[in-house]
């Protein structure tokens, strides 16, 4: 997934602040207090930024005053690079956050993470339904301990003074119809009815995921229909085009808590600044959450979305210690701990759903609540050790449609011609 990206500006400035530190390691005392008799390292990203890593460590050291948490800090926009180089050197830090399942793939394939089938033997796999996805010839590889998925965030003002009925189980036909009705202004006055943002995931994740259908299986007449009512809405002005929003670094964060757009179909990692930002008083936008919009009426809510996990260097010294902190990290504690500041866990139980809605500024609607269990989540990407070429194949061709560069059939047709060739090597 792609959270990283959710502020550039503050990213931006840690950037600046952390200048020359990436891959290094931070106190050991800023995430546990220090004093234990054996220390793990663990890779993060931006570490100052991202709370959760913060809420899981201090957890984990408070049940297991014997161990420190040492974060190895890396910057958020480098950390893959960073990672896959630090792995290939032989580094030896205990235990590798595993940021997405493109990058898990790649590790997978180069066995560079320790099996740990026996750790997840002893976890309540029904209540974690991102387990399998870590699984790779037979082995499990990481565990998750955070499943985003993607949700229609929406403007609650906005859809009211547009007389637009909350959006509680839209088609994607009925999105584009509402996006109509919710647009209005030119300029930069105007208010869009909806904004998609332009990762690929966004037109294709959802084609792949609502229909079932596999990357690495180069036939994708499948998005075409997804391509074209995203370009229809472009056409019709309803959303900001895909070259303006591009070239201008739009952040979607701003463009929904500015109100520049009433609906913006996006991850549930968006929904912990949300709550920041309400609380301090930089946004506030009356908003509420709704399942994301289907192909057919009435039928279940499929959506997609990714975990973020953890794994174990094949190279760590302390792989029992590690081991320990990945069953605390996936299991009930470690969703307690990541849940209290507005992250959803991969551990799913009611417990944890009433605690999530209990966050100060949660949306308390039944829509609200609907949207938080969807009845499938599927990958938002390709997946498995090909992942990472395809994913560049399909981001380029996605650009070229998107600014009108190609037509929707010529560039799936180039996607196809390409996967085959380039990736598949067929």
């Amino acid at each position: 997934m792609k959270r990283s990206l959710i502020a550039v500006g503050t990213v931006a400035a840690a950037a600046l602040a952390l200048a020359g530190c990436a891959g290094t390691s931070a106190p050991a005392s800023t995430a546990s207090g220090g004093g234990g008799s054996t220390t793990l390292r663990i890779s993060v990203w931006n570490y100052a930024q991202t709370p959760e890593f913060k809420a899981l460590f201090d957890a984990f050291h408070k049940a297991n005053p014997d161990i420190t948490i040492e974060p190895v800090d890396i910057l958020a926009a480098n950390y893959e690079d960073k990672v896959t180089t630090m792995l290939a050197g032989g580094d030896t830090t205990d235990i590798i956050t595993v940021k997405n399942l493109t990058d898990f793939g790649g590790y997978a394939q180069k066995k560079q993470l320790v099996g740990v089938n026996d750790l997840v033997k002893a976890l309540p796999a029904d209540k974690i339904p991102a387990l399998g996805e870590y699984k790779s010839d037979g082995t499990y590889y990481a565990v998750p301990y955070r499943q985003d998925f993607s949700v229609l965030f929406y403007n609650k003002q906005l859809l009211k003074d547009a007389g637009v009925s909350d959006p509680s189980a839209l088609t994607w036909d009925e999105f584009a119809a509402d996006a109509k009705k919710l647009t209005k202004g030119d300029g930069a006055d105007k208010v869009y009815g909806a904004y998609i943002h332009t990762w690929n995931s966004l037109v294709q994740g959802y084609a792949s995921a609502q229909q079932d259908k596999a990357f690495d299986k180069p036939n994708y007449s499948w998005m075409k229909d997804q391509y074209d009512l995203t370009l229809g809405m472009q056409k019709d002005g309803t959303i900001l085009d895909y070259g303006t929003a591009k070239s201008q670094q739009a952040q979607y964060k701003t463009i929904f808590e500015t109100g520049k757009a009433a609906m913006v179909p996006m991850g549930t990692w968006l929904i912990s600044p949300l709550l920041a930002d309400t609380a301090a008083g930089t946004t506030s936008v009356d908003w509420g959450i709704a399942p994301i919009p289907q192909i057919k009426s009435g039928s279940k809510v499929t959506t997609m979305g990714g975990p973020t996990g953890f794994g174990i260097n094949k190279n760590s010294k302390n792989q029992d210690a590690a081991k320990k902190f990945l069953s605390f990290a996936a299991g009930p504690d470690g969703a307690k701990a990541v849940a209290s500041i507005g992250i959803v866990p991969a551990y799913h139980s009611d417990e944890i759903t009433t605690q999530y809605f209990a966050l100060k500024g949660m949306p308390q609607d039944a829509t609200s609540k609907k949207a938080f269990t969807p009845d499938t989540i599927r990958p938002d990407g390709a997946t498995g050790p090909l992942a990472a070429q395809l994913q560049g194949v399909l981001d380029q061709e996605h650009q070229l449609i998107m600014t009108g560069s190609k037509s929707v059939d010529d560039g799936i047709s180039e996607m196809q011609s390409r996967v085959t060739s380039e990736v598949l090597n067929q």
